[in-house]
């Protein structure tokens, strides 16, 4: 059976159409090379619907059923970039709220020395452990749980990052966040229905916790609850 091809009749399994992405990442302002790596290495079509998989590499959001979606290439960069800050190490421990289909997961898993992430969906969890499974990332932890309650067990964190965005930011998340750590997530810039959302950085320290807002997003809405 022949291979599933992009339009450029590259193998979507073959390096050259993923770094191909990562030259649009860096067209984008991406910079990390920790970030480019990762997303040079995980093959972002095995996390993707077989019908969607020849935009696997395209700068799309796509659904991923139980009206989820996996994230744009560059916004899941962007996230990570400000994640790792430019520290040029991998992170520590790292909180993922939204594990998905797992591909961020996955990336995270080459940013980080232990991932915890939690889904709240039982049906995505549950995909996410079938998609990961064959990469064997012993360092990824998957939980089916509420993110808005974090994972307290596997804390304090170096980063948390997540990937729906509700009006507030959980205060389990900001009590699991380690001093010196930082936390990126999308947030709701008001309480209104369909209010745009902002990229949102919380870094800890001794003083206190300071906010910085950046650009503005669209991710899912974060809910509570086990699905």
């Amino acid at each position: 059976m022949p291979q599933n091809t992009v339009s450029t009749g590259i193998g979507l399994d073959s390096m050259a159409v993923r770094l191909s992405m990562v030259r649009k990442l860096q067209a984008q302002g991406i910079s990390d090379p920790m970030v480019l790596s990762a997303m040079g290495q995980v093959e972002r079509h095995r996390f993707v619907d077989t019908a969607l998989v020849n935009q696997a590499y395209e700068d799309t959001s796509l659904p991923i059923g139980l009206g989820q979606t996996i994230s744009k290439p560059g916004v899941v960069a962007r996230m990570l970039a400000l994640l790792l800050n430019g520290a040029g190490l991998k992170l520590g421990r790292v909180l993922e709220i939204g594990t998905g289909c797992g591909y961020q997961a996955a990336l995270l898993s080459q940013l980080a020395s232990e991932v915890y992430s939690v889904e709240r969906l039982k049906g995505l969890h549950e995909q996410a452990r079938a998609k990961l499974r064959h990469l064997r990332l012993a360092n990824l932890h998957l939980l089916l749980g509420d993110g808005r309650e974090g994972y307290a067990a596997g804390g304090p964190y170096d980063g948390i990052i997540a990937a729906a965005g509700g009006t507030d930011l959980p205060q389990a998340w900001l009590d699991q966040l380690a001093v010196g750590g930082r936390l990126v997530a999308p947030v709701a810039q008001d309480a209104s229905q369909g209010a745009s959302q902002v990229l949102m950085v919380i870094d800890k320290s001794p003083q206190g916790l300071r906010q910085t807002r950046f650009e503005a997003v669209h991710f899912v809405p974060l809910k509570s609850g086990i699905g």
